[in-house]
């Protein structure tokens, strides 16, 4: 009767532990290239849809050296492993953390510049709220993240890496100082671009030619204000042409400004006298706010600590 020595049968186990544990260079790049397709991560089971030839030994083996060598990121969604590539020439910002403080910052760093909230952080980390609270508190202390505030809500912060210039939807823009609105600048502002259409007007006073081309002739597109605004030198903020707009805006709700849309899609804009009295609400404060989306029942924006609004009902 045939025998196997022990020394066959290690040499056999040897050779499957070989076999199982070395994988092709070409098995790591069509798996990279496959997490690479998804932007938002892809499952273990996308992975294996796409690469069925795979097995299961295999393609652990593959997500493992990938997550040794800093190419991917593991993320846990409901109860699923989400792998999502990471772009290793961007350096590792995280050096020295531990994976816990790896997850959430790639957490972080997925929201951009608009943040996300700590609960939200915590679904996508599953981690417990002492130890993602202790993470937050050890990433902000290495300027890693930090912690912005949203107008529309004083009370809630957000998280986002730390070199990122915050969403004007959380700060409110230019018409916002340290989460309090400034009213009398915005108010400069709509005074002077309001001039600045009158005075192309006042221009056009000896035109010769038909009432077509003087109309034609009195609009002014956003970026001509913008640069009449720049040059006056008023503003302590760099402002955009999108900011100016939202002024523009604001006077077209009064009625003093005529909005349209040239052949190019540019916004352009003309001073108008109003054939009828201005509608009710653009006589309040509400009605030329530029921030009025910003305005709720709670948080810093609210009718209730609305100084504005107390001024012009005592008045």
């Amino acid at each position: 009767m045939a025998s196997v020595s022990n020394e066959s049968i290690k040499e056999e186990k040897d050779i499957k532990v070989k076999e199982q544990s070395e994988v092709s260079e070409d098995a790591v790049s069509e798996v990279l290239n496959i997490i690479k397709k998804y932007p938002k991560g892809a499952s273990d089971h996308e992975i294996q849809s796409e690469a069925p030839s795979l097995i299961p030994e295999d393609r652990v083996a593959i997500l493992n050296k990938l997550l040794s060598t800093g190419h991917i990121d593991l993320f846990n969604q409901g109860g699923k492993l989400i792998y999502k590539f990471k772009d290793v020439a961007k350096g590792d910002s995280v050096k020295g953390a531990d994976n816990e403080e790896k997850v959430v910052y790639s957490i972080v760093e997925a929201a951009g510049n608009k943040g996300i909230w700590i609960r939200d952080i915590r679904y996508q980390s599953n981690l417990l709220p002492t130890q993602l609270n202790k993470i937050l508190k050890a990433l902000e202390n290495k300027k890693l993240i930090k912690a912005v505030k949203s107008v529309s809500a004083s009370k809630k912060k957000v998280y986002m890496l730390y070199n990122l210039e915050p969403d004007k939807s959380l700060t409110g823009g230019a018409w916002y100082s340290d989460q309090d609105f400034e009213a009398e600048f915005v108010g400069v502002l709509s005074q002077q671009c309001y001039r600045f259409l009158q005075q192309k007007q006042e221009k056009l006073k000896d035109f010769n030619g038909s009432p077509r081309q003087w109309k034609n002739m009195s609009y002014a597109s956003s970026k001509e204000v913008w640069k009449f605004i720049s040059e006056l030198g008023i503003s302590r903020v760099m402002l955009s042409v999108e900011d100016i707009e939202t002024i523009l805006d604001t006077i077209v709700y009064d009625g003093k400004v005529e909005k349209a849309v040239d052949v190019d899609l540019t916004k352009i804009y003309r001073a108008v006298e109003p054939l009828l009295p201005a509608p009710g609400i653009v006589q309040t404060p509400c009605g030329v706010c530029p921030v009025y989306q910003f305005c709720g029942d709670v948080g810093s924006v609210t009718p209730k600590k609305c100084e504005y609004l107390r001024n012009w009902l005592d008045s």
